[in-house]
Parts: structure tokens; C-alpha cells; sequence
């Protein structure tokens, strides 16, 4: 594969299964340094990357966590110098209808979906500007066009995530880094298949089904659909495109 990443160092907030997973594989086939951060053991993720004669390594860490992100931040630039891409891919996404939602839920949403966000990009961005040049690619979601029931906190903080996205980008482009956001749609991967049905009684592959059938491409969306796409925006040919975010759910959103 094209090594178009090749000496560049990349982060991958929930890199260890779905989305992030798929994220990690192709940035090291395509010469990346890949840094696998998550609550979860990145582990098997790295050994397929190693297996296949790339370069990686994985960090347990709550990205939602403020002293968290601190001292990962010291650990992987003590080890690595720098990070060149940031991608902000750690989420969650339960549902629940308005009337039954509580503080507590509202907060862990905004904690993991959108604060994440915020103190990883705070920690990684400056070294960033001062070598002038990189990339961060936040994950947010079509749902925030879409708009949903059952999902005003999801909603809520994928919102956020496409502002904080623009409003960074305006910041930093000036000093040779782009920030953009990718939109998926409901993907399969092992924990969106492992969900209980929603409010509404629809199972994921019910939810599926009903995604496809609004799609241009009519079929269920998987994390390598995705993958392409964040191999653009983290390299050199999007050095010229920022605080967009790129719609990648089959042309479920479509807009003139």
C-alpha cells in the first residue's frame, strides 16, 4: 500500500475495536506510527500491526479524564517527540428518550464525546503549530443532521464536536494545521451489534435495515468504509481543506 504516512505519528482516541480499529490498520499499512489510546487493552490491535511489519504501540487511558490525558500526553512525547495526527475517535452512544435522561447521563455523554475532545487537541495541538504542520480529525456524527429521537445527549455532544471543529481550525490553519470532522452514519461494528433495541424496540440490525433503505448506497455502513477518508484528511493532499466535515454514510444526508 502507499506509504503516504510514512514517519508520520499518529493517535487514535478508541483506536482498540470499530471505527477506531479500522483507523489504526490503515494509517500503519500506510507507514504511520500508530498510537492506539483507549480504555480498553489496545493490544491485539497492535500485534496485527506489528504482524503485518508496521509500527504501533497502545495506551489505556480515560480520554475524558483531564489528569489522564496529562500524563499520557508526558508518556507518548517522552517516546515519541511528537504527534503529527490526532484523531479524536473515543465516543459513546447510548440512547434514552428526553423524560427518562438524568444529569449524570448528560454529563458522561459530554465527558467522552466532546470533552475528549477538547483536552486531547489542547495537549497534542501546540507541538503541532510550532513544527507547523497537522492534522486532527474529530469524529462526530450524520445524526446531528438527521436528528434522531432517543439521542438529545448524543446529538448534544456531536454538535459540539462539529463547532469545536471550526472554530479550532480558524485558529490553527495559519500555522499548517488543518481540523476536520468525519461523519458516519450508524456503523456496524462489534459494540454498535452488541446494543440493547432502542426506545423504540428496533434491534441494531433492524436499525440497519432502516438506515440502508435512506441511503443513496443502500447497504449498511462498516469502519472500512470510513478508512479512506481519514487516509485523506491526515495527509498532505488535504493541506489545503479544514474545518469542513465530510458526510461518509452512503449518501444518507444529502444536501444541495
Amino acid at each position: 500500500m502507499n506509504q503516504k504516512h510514512h514517519d508520520k505519528v499518529a493517535i487514535i482516541t478508541g483506536g482498540a475495536a470499530g471505527i477506531g480499529r479500522a483507523f489504526a490498520l490503515r494509517l500503519a499499512a500506510e507507514g504511520a506510527t500508530v498510537l492506539i489510546v483507549d480504555r480498553a487493552p489496545g493490544d491485539d490491535v497492535v500485534s496485527e500491526i506489528k504482524a503485518a511489519h508496521g509500527h504501533a504501540a497502545s495506551y489505556q487511558c480515560d480520554v475524558s479524564n483531564p489528569a489522564d490525558v496529562k500524563s499520557l500526553a508526558a508518556n507518548i512525547l517522552s517516546a515519541f517527540g511528537r504527534c503529527d495526527v490526532l484523531v479524536n475517535n473515543a465516543g459513546i452512544f447510548p440512547s434514552c428518550p428526553f423524560e427518562d435522561l438524568t444529569f449524570e447521563q448528560w454529563r458522561e455523554m459530554i465527558a467522552v464525546n466532546l470533552d475528549s475532545v477538547f483536552l486531547m487537541s489542547k495537549q497534542f495541538v501546540p507541538g503541532m503549530r510550532l513544527r507547523k504542520w497537522g492534522r486532527v480529525i474529530n469524529l462526530t456524527s450524520n445524526s446531528y443532521a438527521q436528528v434522531a429521537p432517543g439521542l438529545t445527549h448524543y446529538i448534544a455532544s456531536k454538535a459540539g464536536v462539529i463547532g469545536f471543529t471550526r472554530a479550532l481550525a480558524s485558529e490553527v490553519g495559519a500555522d499548517g494545521v488543518t481540523v476536520n470532522a468525519i461523519a458516519p452514519g450508524f456503523t456496524r461494528t462489534p459494540g454498535t451489534l452488541a446494543r440493547k433495541p432502542n426506545f423504540s424496540g428496533l434491534t441494531s440490525e433492524q436499525l440497519f435495515e432502516v438506515q440502508a433503505s435512506r441511503q443513496a448506497i443502500p447497504r449498511p455502513s462498516k469502519p472500512d468504509d470510513l478508512a479512506g477518508a481519514l487516509s485523506f484528511l491526515a495527509s498532505d493532499d488535504a493541506a489545503f481543506f479544514t474545518a469542513q466535515t465530510l458526510y461518509v454514510d452512503g449518501g444518507q444526508v444529502r444536501s444541495g
